[in-house]
């Protein structure tokens, strides 16, 4: 959560019942006369479970995610979690209904001393963001580059391979202090953040022609590879599919 003179910012609410009540009272705590945005990375239910929980908020999001035709699906794996888990929540989830719309990489916006930057990030789901926060440095990736999850491949592969390239291209052009990923560990290592980036990378390329190698490799790197084994094998199945023109030296080296 980010503090301004003018404003509050914050990304993805979430997860639990309790964990929303918690952040609801800190935000009533230090809001005052302040407009909060809440950026949502991409409409996968679990990164907006909390949006009805903050009506007052001015949401900054995808042109992609404002024209989701499966609005009312996202809504639907909310409730079927809560039913799941014997969960009640104190708000009825609703999409987000967008007021800032990112339809462009670059697109800025400016509030009061911050200057955030936004690049569409389409792969993992269609509707990804990303968002530069200035003058702190921070990157917000949503569900990319994370320390416990392997590249999950919802969308489209070519797509997710050049979100990863434009993610090295922002560490180039902005001044990066911290990366913030969606799930996982927040890290203001710089070596890491280039790991994560490379990780990404590696997996992306050797899943075009894995022999099963690439199973041995997440199983080291990634700790909870066990329960996401099936996602592995959907992206496998994804890339037989690929165009055999995509060139792997243009767009992964």
């Amino acid at each position: 959560i980010i503090q301004t003179n003018e404003a509050i910012i914050m990304t993805d609410p979430n997860w639990l019942p309790n964990e929303i009540e918690e952040i609801k009272r800190y935000i009533n705590k230090v809001k005052g006369d302040k407009q909060l945005y809440i950026i949502y990375t991409h409409s996968d239910f679990d990164h907006i479970i909390g949006s009805g929980a903050f009506p007052e908020a001015k949401v900054i999001a995808s042109k992609q995610l404002d024209e989701n035709p499966n609005k009312e699906g996202s809504i639907q794996k909310i409730k079927q979690f809560d039913k799941g888990y014997y969960l009640h929540r104190s708000y009825s989830p609703v999409y987000p209904t967008v007021d800032i719309v990112v339809s462009a990489d670059g697109q800025k916006l400016e509030l009061d001393s911050i200057t955030m930057t936004f690049y569409l990030a389409p792969g993992h789901t269609n509707d990804g963001l990303f968002t530069v926060i200035e003058p702190y440095g921070l990157f917000c990736s949503g569900d990319y580059l994370s320390d416990v999850e392997f590249p999950f491949i919802f969308s489209n592969y070519e797509d997710y391979v050049n979100t990863i390239n434009k993610a090295e291209n922002i560490l180039l052009n902005h001044q990066i202090t911290t990366h913030i990923p969606g799930h996982g560990s927040t890290t203001q290592d710089q070596e890491e953040i280039q790991k994560r980036i490379d990780s990404s990378k590696y997996y992306l390329k050797q899943l075009l022609h894995d022999n099963g190698e690439l199973e041995k490799y997440v199983s080291r790197e990634y700790p909870f590879f066990e329960g996401m084994k099936s996602i592995h094998a959907d992206n496998k199945e994804m890339v037989k599919v690929v165009n055999q023109g995509f060139s792997e030296e243009n767009n992964l080296i």
